[in-house]
């Protein structure tokens, strides 16, 4: 049965363009039963360049029309640091409640991995998106004095830490290995740790087919390089995710190869999906970028809005490509190789 999807694209900044069309492209070939009605936004640093905004209240009523997102990458050496960040990125995640963060890592053949001896790497990171210390909640006083004092606080409400911890549960209870991890540091964090680790524990009675366990955020990061195999379902704070997810990506190929999903699970607002990758402006315009990872995060979009046999038709072409080997190809050439299997 055909449906149609309204699809809000932002190619963004340095290599958002180049690797967005081919996630265009990708879903319209692994979902010839979908049509996407694509709105193109032009968030980023032109758009901040020119007008000295980066999204108004406007722009996000309008965005909000759409079903679904797809972000390119977004940040540009002309627009100073922190202003698209804040301005774009996380004012649309807190002004569409993406409390979910979803980064899945998966070592597939073909793929070189830094670690000697990898073993099966396959799990996902469930990052809480909307709290923790990016809220951007705190001040500076005395500054310019040698009595400066910069504070940031960390704010975790119980809704809050609730609602992410049964997202990982729910999560895991879905997947092969049903393991849940908590990533936290409770043993100095007392406060937002023992809030995390209290609702582990009471969630966890109604998940028995789920297992769980805990790791302080220094001993995870030990265990992803040493043994990433034990790791199945990780659930984890805003700051804590935004670190591990990077080292997942990098030993599993990558961050050219790795994808996420900003999610608003109730459907209230659009789910937003993108590369984790940035702009990396200065191959812009170079044929140069993998887009292997663009078009994973519309693997992900597919698989969101019910899609499910189509994105595993994705992720099937994207593993074959990957085992004949990307290396010297262009980016136009790595994704007519990965269309090739659709």
């Amino acid at each position: 049965m055909s449906k149609t999807i309204k699809l809000g694209v932002i190619p963004g900044d340095g290599i958002g363009p180049e690797v967005t069309k081919h996630a265009v492209r990708a879903l319209e070939l692994a979902a010839p039963n979908v049509t996407f009605i694509q709105t193109e936004y032009d968030f980023g640093a032109r758009r901040y360049n020119a007008t000295g905004e980066a999204l108004t209240e406007a722009d996000l009523e309008d965005l909000a029309k759409q079903d679904v997102l797809l972000l390119g990458a977004i940040g540009d050496p002309s627009v100073p640091s922190g202003i698209l960040e804040r301005g774009f990125l996380l004012k649309l995640r807190f002004g569409f409640d993406h409390y979910v963060n979803l980064s899945p890592t998966k070592l597939l053949p073909g793929v070189a991995s830094p670690l000697a001896n990898p073993g099966e790497i396959d799990f996902v990171v469930v990052r809480e998106g909307t709290e923790g210390l990016y809220l951007g909640q705190g001040e500076v006083t005395d500054k310019g004095t040698p009595q400066e004092k910069a504070t940031e606080f960390s704010i975790n409400t119980a809704s809050g830490v609730e609602r992410i911890v049964r997202y990982g549960f729910e999560l895991a209870a879905s997947r092969a290995r049903k393991k849940l991890t908590l990533v936290h540091k409770h043993n100095v964090l007392v406060r937002a740790g023992s809030l995390y680790q209290d609702t582990v524990n009471r969630i966890a009675k109604e998940f028995p087919a789920v297992s769980h366990d805990y790791l302080h955020i220094d001993a995870a990061t030990i265990f992803m390089v040493t043994d990433p195999s034990r790791f199945d379902v990780i659930v984890t704070d805003n700051l804590f995710g935004d670190i591990i997810t990077d080292l997942a990506a990098a030993i599993s190929g990558g961050i050219g190869l790795a994808a996420s999903g900003n999610l608003n699970p109730t459907g209230k607002f659009p789910s937003m999906f993108e590369p984790i990758h940035g702009s990396a402006p200065d191959i812009a315009g170079q044929n140069k970028a993998n887009p292997t990872a663009a078009i994973q995060s519309a693997a992900m979009l597919l698989r969101h809005i019910g899609e499910a046999s189509s994105a595993d038709r994705l992720e099937a072409a994207i593993a074959t490509a990957l085992a004949k080997g990307q290396a010297g190809k262009s980016t136009t050439e790595i994704a007519d190789a990965i269309f090739a299997g659709l």
